[in-house]
């Protein structure tokens, strides 16, 4: 397998160039792997109003931001979207919606497309029915297949993102395959990262070896076979490779998430990192937040390293990997990355390789995320 530490190295001059809004966490689907906090209900009542966010987007631009993302939770249930897209899209942003599809129709998508959305990223659990809606948590199958039919249909580029796990890692031929039939042109069959509800979730999920080199081979002979028809990333869990992976290219590089609270984040997960006090946009200007912020300056360039990263060659390569996942194994966001091999908290990563292979898989003890959003109803 290849190495799953990064070999793109994107330099944003010091600009937040890649800029994601997280508008709600609210969402139907209950995933067995969410992102979001486990606390995410307590979020609810503090969301943003629409013009903090169009604040927020223009205060972005200025400092450089090219990309916006528009995120959740389920980005559609707030009623709002189409505006926020319109605002983005007249600063010259390349505007992208990161969604289920629960919440999408016809007509909203004709909106979105006028408004200016450019670019969706559609979540998709698998090409069975029975596995999607099981990891899902709800019903929500053929909703999704439809509005898969529809993105395209109205021209939009389209990313299917498939979160792999031990579930659906053995349907990756016929993953590939549907979305073939989509007309997609870009598939990412994305190995879950281990945050939150995944985390809890981990021996259940996490595939073995062999089926990641099942599936690698199978994503070989497709690429093969489909030639330029359709890009197919293969993202592999940094578990397996020894080394971790180059995370958002290093911390407050090139990647800004705000959270629906509106607390500025370097990554989607550093809210995990206790101890720091990360920044609100109604309360800071962005420009301090992003360039002067104590948080997002905590783990910037490499004199925050420890050993055996400080004296590392590849130091600037991976930047001592992912910090949420320090904290979260071994309990000091300023410890080597465990998974690098170098790490000396390594065995952390190996014990749970090993738990996971010999653990019972029962999809009744799946932890399911709480709280979903009922269909229909919308965000303020």
């Amino acid at each position: 397998m290849p190495k799953a530490g990064s070999t793109l190295r994107l330099d944003g001059d010091g600009k937040p160039i890649w800029v994601l809004l997280e508008l709600t966490y609210q969402c139907p689907l209950k995933c067995v792997f969410c992102s979001n906090p486990v606390d995410f209900d307590r979020f609810r009542e503090d969301e943003l109003s629409t013009e903090e966010w169009k604040r927020v987007i223009h205060d972005a631009r200025q400092l450089g931001a090219m990309q916006i993302g528009f995120s959740g939770g389920e980005p559609t249930l707030r009623k709002d979207l189409e505006e926020l897209v319109a605002e983005a899209n007249a600063l010259g942003y390349y505007t992208n919606l990161i969604t289920s599809g629960i919440g999408l129709t016809a007509k909203r998508l004709g909106a979105l497309k006028e408004a200016g959305l450019k670019h969706i990223q559609l979540g998709f659990q698998s090409s069975d029915p029975a596995t999607a809606n099981r990891l899902a948590g709800v019903e929500c199958f053929d909703r999704k297949l439809a509005m898969a039919r529809e993105i395209k249909a109205q021209g939009f580029p389209m990313v299917l993102n498939v979160p792999i796990t031990r579930d659906n890692i053995g349907q990756v031929p016929e993953i590939i395959e549907l979305a073939s039939e989509l007309g997609v042109e870009y598939l990412e069959l994305a190995n879950v990262q281990y945050y939150n509800w995944a985390l809890l979730n981990r021996d259940a999920l996490l595939p073995t070896r062999e089926e990641l080199e099942r599936a690698e081979e199978a994503v070989k002979s497709a690429r093969q076979r489909l030639g330029d028809g359709m890009t197919i990333f293969f993202v592999i869990p940094d578990y397996y490779e020894g080394r971790p992976k180059a995370c958002m290219n290093g911390w407050g590089s090139i990647h800004l998430t705000i959270a629906p609270d509106g607390t500025a984040l370097p990554c989607s997960q550093a809210r995990t990192i206790k101890g720091l006090e990360f920044p609100n946009v109604r309360r800071h200007e962005l420009e301090w937040l992003w360039r002067e912020s104590p948080a997002f300056r905590k783990f910037r360039g490499n004199k925050w390293m420890k050993e055996p990263c400080r004296s590392c060659d590849e130091r600037d390569r991976d930047f001592g990997g992912c910090r949420c996942q320090a904290l979260l194994l071994t309990g000091d966001a300023a410890n080597t990355d465990p998974a690098c091999s170098k790490s000396p908290h390594h065995h952390v990563i190996q014990q749970a390789i090993r738990q996971a292979a010999t653990a019972e898989r029962h999809a009744a003890s799946l932890i399911a995320r709480q709280g979903g959003h009922e269909l229909g109803r919308e965000a303020t």
